[in-house]
């Protein structure tokens, strides 16, 4: 009795884990849930704050906006495409680790763009800017450099397995294809066989002839050459495309010449 109460209060205290196991994992799902939508709720208003200042703020406060956007625009792309291809291609994994050290360098530049944005003397900003754009060109530049590199590599895998798959389709057809000379093949010897059989049975000597050599007579059955006959429908090979072979009417049905004199 003792045994089976430890038991059943192991078994309770295990259920009592799992379900707090199970629901901090439920919880800490749903928590990064809302962060990732916040955070792609907070991308969108900036962008879109940062078009505004782009159109509505001429001078070196518009182009401290586009500044953002190209290089927010340039690192956002490179990251998907680095993400999706890396899930089907493990080569790819340098270029996201290369990718992250690269988003270190945007980010402190997005921050400096961000600062200067607050700065109250446009002549400070207009000094800056020069080494500012270097900074985002080379940025861009490499970004763009990883992107096209993955999306070309990916291109080429695809190329090269449509071609694979293109010469094993071909190959797969023309195997389909060959069952049409298979009959045909079949019924050219049936026919020379025939031949071969006829022949050899005229040129044997006295085939035609009696004991006495007057008239004629006909050899046993045994002898002959073998007819050439018909497969048998019901023992030929059926395939679900052809259609059932036609009975033929029956010779005593309804309608027929003669019936049995009562």
């Amino acid at each position: 009795m003792e045994v089976a109460v430890a038991i059943f209060g192991l078994l309770f205290v295990l259920f009592v884990v799992a379900g707090v196991f199970l629901t901090v994992r439920a919880v800490q799902a749903a928590k990064r849930g809302v962060d990732r939508k916040v955070a792609q709720a907070r991308r969108t208003v900036e962008d879109t704050t940062l078009r505004a200042r782009q159109f509505t703020q001429p001078g070196v406060v518009g182009e401290l906006a586009q500044l953002r956007l190209s290089l927010r625009t340039s690192m956002r792309a490179t990251q998907e495409v680095l993400r999706t291809g890396s899930c089907d291609d493990a080569s790819l994994d340098e270029a996201v680790r290369l990718f992250e050290r690269l988003s270190a360098h945007g980010r402190e530049l997005d921050d400096d763009l961000r600062r200067l944005e607050s700065e109250p003397s446009k002549a400070s900003i207009a000094d800056r800017l020069p080494e500012l754009r270097e900074r985002l060109a080379r940025i861009t530049h490499s970004a763009e450099s990883l992107r096209w590199a993955a999306r070309d590599r990916a291109r080429k895998f695809a190329e090269d397995d449509l071609a694979a798959l293109s010469d094993q389709i071909d190959v797969e057809a023309g195997a389909l294809r060959h069952w049409t000379d298979a009959p045909v093949g079949r019924e050219h010897e049936r026919e020379q066989t025939g031949a071969a059989g006829a022949a050899g049975a005229a040129g044997e000597p006295g085939a035609g002839s009696g004991a006495g050599g007057k008239g004629h007579s006909r050899g046993p059955v045994e002898d002959e050459a073998p007819a050439i006959t018909a497969q048998d429908p019901h023992t030929r090979p059926t395939y679900p495309w052809e259609k059932s072979p036609r009975r033929e009417p029956s010779r005593w049905g309804k309608g027929g010449g003669g019936g049995i004199a009562g």
